[in-house]
């Protein structure tokens, strides 16, 4: 498939694209849909959010960002960038760890604000982790997206919702098994009646659901079901070490 856009990528993005690219074709049966939504590269900076159902959802979200002509920089828990040669790959590609649970997060919405501030494409989970909803809705958001949103307050949110990828499982027998991912690219949202505003508790929660409802919508548009009233709130809390 051919990208909408194409901003120069250095080495271990490219990198990245060619592993990717087959890996993805290999498993997944992929369906994206309204592409075009997205904010091109020469409107500046752009914050996406999506839903996570699995662990290995982040390679198809990496390929559809790529197809439109985005530059993915996700914000990533910093764990990953301990592991070996991974590491080094988020840190050649210049994704942004994230210490979620811990004082050191506040240090990682400046550097995500500071990379929407030279023009790219932060990505970020709201939901902190995979879903623990029962029905694998989106479930109850953290307050880092409206917290990011507020440090950043002119730059667009691009929702995506996805449906399919955690249905592959861990079974080695479903390995030959291409399973159908779907996602789609919503509206950018209108969250300018949020600038200036208070960083109050109450504000924080209430940007996060707006964004957590459009994704919400985005989910429940691919699977053709009405989406749950109210989000799903896990008991636990998940805290990254230092």
């Amino acid at each position: 498939m051919s990208r909408l856009h194409r901003p120069k990528a250095g080495f271990w993005i490219r990198f990245c694209v060619a592993v990717i690219y087959p890996l993805d074709a290999l498993l997944f049966r992929i369906r994206f849909r309204h592409l075009e939504r997205m904010v091109p590269p020469e409107r500046g900076g752009v914050i996406i959010a999506l839903n996570h159902l699995s662990q290995i959802d982040t390679l198809l979200m990496a390929r559809l960002i790529w197809q439109t002509g985005r530059i993915p920089r996700f914000m990533i828990k910093a764990g990953v960038f301990d592991w070996p040669f991974a590491g080094s790959i988020m840190r050649g590609a210049a994704q942004i760890p994230v210490h979620r649970g811990t004082d050191d997060a506040a240090h990682s919405l400046r550097d995500a604000a500071a990379a929407l501030e030279r023009g790219e494409a932060v990505v970020i989970y709201p939901e902190g982790t995979t879903t623990k909803d029962p029905t694998n809705w989106p479930m109850q958001g953290k307050t880092g997206v409206a917290r990011l949103l507020l440090l950043s307050p002119d730059t667009p949110v691009v929702p995506i919702g996805q449906w399919g990828p955690h249905k592959l499982g861990p079974s080695l027998k479903r390995l030959g098994r291409r399973r159908t991912a779907q996602a789609v690219v919503g509206e950018p949202l209108d969250l300018h009646r949020y600038r200036g505003r208070e960083a109050t508790p109450e504000l924080l929660r209430e940007i996060t659901d707006v964004i957590m409802t459009a994704i919400r919508d985005l989910v429940a548009e691919l699977r053709g079901e009405t989406a749950p009233a109210s989000f799903f709130v896990p008991k636990r809390t998940y805290v990254d070490r230092r």
